[in-house]
């Protein structure tokens, strides 16, 4: 009987699978709520965000969470609701949206409800992001930014967390970090590189995350 094939180099059950946007987005929710409840506090809550976007395969996401509710695949607890001044209307569908400046300018504004993730390309052009009318659908928001002999200027309300990993070749990548005091503030990530070009998040004087909810109840005088 001739030997048995050698399993393919890429078949690796110790978790060597390259993980997918949608992995670290599963991994980035559980550490958002183990935050809101209290089992993290903003400091360990930024390291573990920093190493789920630096992970390559699912095997190095999976420890950053082994210590938490649900991670493993095991039973969670029922999730907490987020507030209603913060959130909007669940983006179920998780599409991203696509934003793209080539010798031209695009820009994001207003009130607008967020994607889950957003891809933003700049190559001799300019793209503008306000999110601070915007509506945060979910708790993690994720920005993937890149600029080629462009830029990409990012702008947040004061109340809110922003983070940011990115790399700035003969160019500059530069996110303010932020830690909003409500524990579910939206968590808005900034990641990508700028190549002889300008990545810029930060937040914006006087603006807030406005609670719309409670306006509405005051105005029917509830």
């Amino acid at each position: 009987m001739p030997p048995a094939a050698p399993a393919p180099a890429y078949a690796d059950p110790q978790g060597a699978l390259r993980a997918s946007d949608a992995d670290r987005d599963r991994i980035a929710d559980i550490l958002a709520e183990a935050l809101a409840e209290g089992r993290l506090d903003a400091e360990e809550h930024a390291e573990r965000v920093d190493a789920v976007y630096r992970a390559k395969t699912v095997g190095e996401l999976e420890p950053i969470v082994r210590d938490l509710p649900a991670a493993g695949g095991a039973p969670s607890a029922p999730r907490a609701e987020p507030a209603p001044a913060t959130y909007g209307p669940e983006d179920v569908e998780g599409n991203a949206d696509q934003l793209l400046a080539v010798f031209s300018s695009t820009t994001r504004k207003g009130r607008w409800r967020v994607a889950r993730r957003t891809n933003a390309f700049a190559i001799f052009g300019n793209i503008e992001i306000d999110l601070t009318e915007a509506i945060f659908a979910q708790p993690l928001t994720t920005i993937n930014a890149t600029s080629i002999f462009g830029n990409v200027e990012i702008r947040v309300p004061e109340n809110i967390s922003l983070r940011g990993s990115g790399t700035g070749i003969l160019g500059n990548f530069e996110v303010t970090t932020l830690e909003g005091v409500d524990p579910q503030a939206p968590l808005v990530v900034v990641n990508g590189y700028a190549l002889l070009g300008n990545v810029e998040a930060r937040p914006k004087r006087g603006k807030w995350v406005v609670d719309l909810q409670t306006k509405i109840r005051k105005h029917l005088g509830h």
